[in-house]
């Protein structure tokens, strides 16, 4: 029987490189995505919101079922509202009877000086980047077989790089760290649950950054460039492969060397 890999925040960006992915190691997938104009409350965005999930998703389920000759269920739901996590789960058991692998990748970030920050800002980033991942994580794990995996994308940000203006992000990618490493505990010996911590990568989140501020961090990346998803969805599936059946509870560096 095909294993099955559900990817939050999969329509674009790395989610959507990590569904590539797998769906090349012949994983059947579900590409999870929020409806644009609920992306954009969550946000705070005014007027026309620059991305259309649902066309990506939909267009990303074409791709690959014709590249790869795989199944791919596209389902729209907020990670961070329990009764969408709980029907997304159930769309999915009802297709693939299964959950082999979860890729907890959606998330936001607002990028501004402390004092600028407010509480709904703080507040969303935490509930979708900690709180969401633990809602799929425990609703998910009720269907994952034994020898299944979690994986959560975590960052640099709060550990290696001080970025003070993501002060809730960097929070948010911590506390991310400490719900895998008590994931891992909780869900042992049947399901292997890891992180990774991702530096910079080329992104629609990091397009719009400044092109020095762009040059300045290069410059601290050993290897001279940002990360292109295709090189992160490539460790994602390593540690969902039983090629890492030994790894679990730990917090991966993906940043290409960075000071």
């Amino acid at each position: 029987m095909q294993k099955v890999a559900l990817v939050t925040g999969s329509s674009r960006g790395i989610g959507k490189a990590t569904i590539i992915e797998f769906a090349k190691q012949g994983y059947n997938v579900i590409i999870n995505y929020i409806d644009s104009d609920k992306e954009a409350k969550l946000k705070f965005i005014d007027g026309e919101f620059e991305f259309n999930n649902k066309k990506d998703a939909e267009e990303l389920k074409q791709l690959i079922e014709k590249e790869y000759n795989v199944q791919a269920l596209v389902v729209e739901a907020d990670i961070s509202n329990e009764l969408e996590v709980k029907n997304l789960i159930t769309k999915t058991i009802e297709k693939f009877n299964k959950i082999d692998v979860l890729v907890n990748c959606a998330g936001i970030v607002f990028d501004r000086e402390i004092d600028k920050v407010t509480i709904p800002e703080f507040e969303n980033t935490i509930r979708v980047n900690v709180v969401g991942a633990f809602l799929m994580s425990r609703e998910a794990a009720k269907y994952m077989p034994k020898g299944s995996s979690i994986i959560n994308i975590s960052s640099t940000n709060g550990t290696k790089v001080v970025a003070p203006e993501s002060i809730d992000y960097n929070i948010s990618k911590i506390g991310l760290q400490s719900l895998t490493r008590d994931l891992a505990l909780q869900f042992k010996p049947n399901i292997r649950v890891n992180a990774i911590a991702i530096g910079w990568a080329d992104t629609d989140m990091n397009k719009d950054l400044p092109k020095n501020y762009i040059e300045e961090e290069t410059a601290k990346i050993y290897v001279g460039r940002f990360a292109n998803p295709s090189e992160i969805a490539k460790t994602i599936a390593f540690l969902a492969s039983d090629n890492a059946s030994y790894i679990n509870g730990e917090i991966v560096n993906i940043d290409g060397g960075y000071y």
